[in-house]
């Protein structure tokens, strides 16, 4: 049978891995504190520039952005599920930003049961923490924290910008995408850690946005 579920997956990572996507330049993500909203600009600057920051901002696609996870199961197989309903935004203009929530009641497993497990305490405990959020304030550093469950955890992560072009309603569009490992007991998820449900969990997280 599939896993019951796994927690703490889709935030961040202690562990950085190199993201597989498209070609692109590499940028690297420092996540200060996991919380709402994004600081684009340092206080105090001229308003003119914080209008040029500003569009350069990309608002998050839900329909064509995908969060996924993968655990082990049994020691046999990797196991993947999603999450349906991601919002936010990027700015990958010098400096950059990233202000991302993903849903945490949107977990989709393919079953129904499982989806239900995982929304409970024993993993992503949705009802109390509904969203699961990612907070940056420039793409070129390495160093952050996660905060998940209340828990947080050094983070680096590795990210590959995979494509900017233009969509529909000439609206400019852009992309981009990473993949990182996490240690879900680390965050106090420690359900059926063992043979049968791995404790490492693998986030491939690709965003497209528009503006």
């Amino acid at each position: 049978a599939a896993p019951n579920g796994f927690a703490g997956s889709v935030a961040a990572s202690t562990r950085a891995a190199s993201s597989s996507g498209a070609s692109g330049s590499r940028l690297k993500v420092r996540t200060r504190s996991i919380v709402a909203g994004v600081a684009l600009l340092p206080s105090g600057q001229p308003a003119v520039a914080a209008e040029q920051s500003a569009s350069d901002v990309y608002k998050v696609d839900n329909v064509h952005s995908s969060v996924l996870f993968s655990v082990r199961h049994n020691n046999v197989s990797n196991f993947y599920g999603r999450f349906n309903k991601v919002d936010g935004s990027f700015n990958i203009a010098e400096g950059g930003s990233l202000d991302i929530s993903v849903d945490a009641d949107s977990v989709d497993s393919n079953n129904a049961s499982r989806d239900k497990h995982l929304r409970a305490a024993d993993f992503f405990s949705a009802a109390e923490f509904p969203a699961i959020t990612f907070k940056s304030n420039t793409l070129k550093k390495t160093s952050g924290e996660l905060t998940l469950r209340g828990t947080k955890k050094p983070l680096t992560v590795t990210i590959t910008e995979t494509g900017r072009g233009t969509g529909r309603g000439n609206k400019q569009v852009a992309g981009f995408e990473t993949r990182f490992t996490i240690k879900r007991s680390e965050f106090g998820v420690s359900y059926q850690v063992g043979p049968g449900l791995s404790d490492d969990v693998t986030l491939i997280v690709s965003l497209q946005g528009a503006k």
